[in-house]
């Protein structure tokens, strides 16, 4: 891509720039904004590092590229971390400069920046990247600042301090000092008072002078100013003003005709440009929503089903499109209608998609995922979801085989505002970017739910070589990644993995990828043991979905959700231990020992229920014993099951699931989410498969007097290819998948 960076004149900005062109990109021009008033050395800001900016003017001739510059006329006036566009705010100053690069430079399609640790920082460039459709390049967000700092002075940026600010530094000794001479003492500060190495918590800024980039040049710094900010005694502040600079050449005739020290007068520089203008109209990115989408046909009531968990404060919607003999209406139309009709069902709550905590996107061609997208990106925005855009898995499902539709929503919501939403859009080093209006993970009542996530190496976010087991891998790494941003980690905060495998995976490597995934975190919860920290570990449980496809032609996409305590102690967690209570026998079935053999479960007492059960073909015997011959299971069982079969089935697994959760002390009202997972292949008509599992709930319902059915199903079928506890058989009959949570 071709990249506008923005540059401060400090070390982290262009060490992002080194970064870029190590990604492939190419620098074509330098962005920076410095303050209206020349004689200004530091604006009061959050935003922007101005610090040294008499010289920044120095870099279009060293670096050989355009230097856009404005100054600022805003101050800071939108206060909240996620931004919205707010006339008179410093960042509209950054809209106008990039708008105008853009104009002057049609072919640039990102904007680099320095930025390490601040969201506030990112999110306000992300925000006017996203208004202008430019992509956000930040390769230093998240990364290790002592191994940074190591890095930038090894790669020769040769940078000076220009600003201190914290205890420890004092402006009379440590201003004007390179970096390199410096670095021993900041990690000294570091130890002794917890100062950031790299100065992110504003302990220090920074100049550079010399670094790879500037290929034609390098700047000298002949005199300068200290001018102290405040004389505190523990951390006293202080800038340095330069008052004399030249420019040495790098090539054999100088490129200002002599190295003479020169006065700080503006030379008149061709590739300096001065960005003016207010009050610009926003320019609307493209693929932007247009006017709301409120003009979509009815559906009609035959088409339309849906279906509802009866939690009060979290629950999840489903919404599909009977499939029908008349013409096709794509995928984008089938779309439309089902994000319409769930938004409807989210206003008939009095709710709407800010109350959404994540989605599940399903297809039935992902050779059309753009197109989805585009008409995705028409209900779900970020204007609409002030709190934080909801997290989002999309798969490709046998839909149409299936009698669905062409597009399948299922959505958890929340009725309140207390969400805690990850969306870095930023391509970075940190983890895959989310580039549009889905996030990395949304944290809800000690819930992390985090986005499908696939072997994307982050910096170049493409699919990693080397197969299914090594797109799990980084899967999980990126995963962890995440994680390690709320405070927690995959291998002791996991409580179910859900791993949708594709068909294009090799049937010899499908064994392994179970045993790469429980080796992956077994080996992260000894690091964790080796670091000296016991953290309170759960035993997480492990679902493999077989599909046709993922996004990107990838082999394997990993779902993790996690368990956050609000408290630094982790509850007590148990997935064998069984309450005193006895659930009713229920539909005739007896408590065997077998039973148990079907079940994973991940309990967190008064806290969390999860549940997956497995019913297989050897079960399916056990189930339907009186009706089958002994040599079913070694047969094509799945095109003989009849009806009646199916029916005995759907009341073992609702019988199985109501003990389960009765016994670990929790009822279906607590049920958030409840998913069914079938193969097309049984050869029983859907509507015949929800009728049986409905009707056994009802019956439950009247028995238990428990389930609260309602109105709708409170359950999901799912149409997949297979599914099971191991990658290597996925030839379930039925999977349940169930998630349960105290209010």
């Amino acid at each position: 891509m071709k990249v506008v960076a923005l540059v401060s004149g400090g070390k982290d900005s262009c060490y992002a720039m080194m970064k870029c062109i190590q990604y492939g990109h190419q620098i074509v021009a330098v962005a920076n904004l410095l303050p209206a008033d020349e004689s200004v050395d530091e604006l009061d800001s959050y935003m922007y590092q101005t610090v040294g900016h008499q010289i920044i003017v120095s870099y279009a001739e060293c670096m050989g590229v355009p230097l856009f510059r404005r100054r600022i006329q805003g101050s800071t006036r939108h206060h909240k971390l996620s931004y919205q566009r707010t006339p008179g705010d410093e960042v509209e100053d950054m809209f106008i400069l990039l708008n105008e690069v853009k104009k002057q430079i049609p072919s640039i399609t990102a904007v680099s920046s320095g930025a390490i640790a601040s969201d506030y920082q990112r999110l306000r460039v992300e925000s006017v990247c996203s208004r202008l459709g430019l992509v956000s390049l930040a390769y230093l967000w998240k990364q290790d600042q002592s191994l940074l700092l190591q890095e930038m002075i090894t790669n020769e940026i040769m940078a000076i301090t220009v600003k201190v600010a914290a205890m420890g530094l004092d402006p009379a000794k440590h201003l004007g000092k390179e970096i390199a001479f410096l670095e021993p003492y900041l990690h000294k500060l570091k130890d002794l008072y917890g100062i950031n190495v790299c100065g992110e918590g504003g302990e220090y800024e920074t100049l550079t002078l010399d670094c790879p980039l500037f290929q034609n040049a390098r700047i000298m710094l002949d005199d300068f100013q200290v001018v102290l900010h405040s004389s505190d005694s523990i951390a006293p502040v202080g800038v340095l003003h330069p008052l004399k600079f030249h420019l040495e050449s790098k090539q054999s005739n100088s490129l200002s005709g002599n190295n003479k020290t020169n006065d700080l007068c503006r030379e008149n520089i061709s590739s300096v440009l001065e960005v003016q203008g207010v009050n610009l109209e926003e320019c609307k990115a493209p693929g932007e929503p247009g006017p709301e989408v409120n003009d979509l046909i009815e559906v009609s009531s035959h088409r339309l089903h849906l279906s509802k968990t009866e939690k009060d404060n979290t629950f999840s919607i489903c919404c599909w499109l009977q499939d029908t003999s008349g013409p096709s209406t794509g995928l984008q139309e089938d779309l439309k209608l089902t994000l319409r009709q769930t938004e409807l069902q989210l206003e008939g709550c009095g709710l709407g998609w800010e109350h959404v905590l994540y989605i599940h996107l399903y297809i039935s061609d992902m050779d059309q995922f753009a197109q989805a997208n585009e008409t995705y990106v028409r209900f779900i925005t970020q204007d609409k979801c002030p709190f934080g855009v909801p997290s989002r898995s999309t798969i490709e499902l046998p839909l149409i085989q299936a009698g669905l539709g062409r597009a399948y929503i299922e959505v958890l919501v929340a009725n309140d505002q207390s969400k805690r939403v990850l969306h870095v859009q930023s391509i970075s080093c940190w983890a895959p970017s989310c580039i549009g209006p889905y996030s990395q993970a949304t944290l809800h009542k000690e819930i992390l739910h985090m986005a499908g996530q696939l072997g994307l190496d982050p910096p170049t976010m493409t699919l990693c070589d080397g197969g299914s087991t090594a797109e799990l891998e980084l899967a999980l790494q990126n995963s962890e990644a995440i994680a390690k941003s709320f405070n927690c980690s995959v291998s002791t905060s996991a409580i179910l993995f859900v791993v949708y495998c594709s068909t294009n995976i090799p049937l010899d490597e499908r064994p392994k990828i179970h045993d790469n995934l429980d080796t992956f975190v077994k080996q992260l919860k000894l690091s964790h043991l080796d670091k000296g920290t016991k953290p309170e570990m759960l035993d997480p449980i492990f679902l493999y979905i077989l599909v046709p496809d993922l996004p990107k032609r990838a082999l394997v996409e990993i779902k993790p959700i996690l368990y956050v305590p609000e408290t630094m102690e982790t509850p007590e967690e148990t997935t064998c231990q069984l309450s005193s209570v006895v659930a009713p026998s229920s539909f005739g079935f007896q408590p065997a020992d077998w039973h148990d053999s079907c079940i994973q479960k991940c309990v967190i007492p008064g806290k969390i229920c999860a549940v997956v059960l497995s019913i297989t073909s050897v079960v399916t015997m056990k189930i339907c014993s009186d009706s089958m011959n002994a040599n079913w299971s070694n047969n094509n069982h799945q095109n003989s099951l009849t009806e009646s079969q199916m029916k005995r089935i759907s009341r073992f697994c609702i019988f199985i699931l109501n003990k389960t959760i009765i016994e670990n002390d929790f009822s279906w009202k607590d049920t958030m989410s409840l998913r069914l997972y079938f193969p097309p292949n049984l050869h029983v008509p859907l509507e015949t498969l929800s009728n049986l599992f409905a009707d056994g709930f009802k019956e439950l319902d009247q028995m238990n007097g428990g389930t609260n059915v309602g109105g709708k199903p409170i359950f999901n079928l799912v149409p997949v290819l297979g599914a099971g506890i191991s990658a290597a058989c996925t030839n379930d009959i039925i999977t349940c998948e169930l998630f349960a949570r105290k209010s």
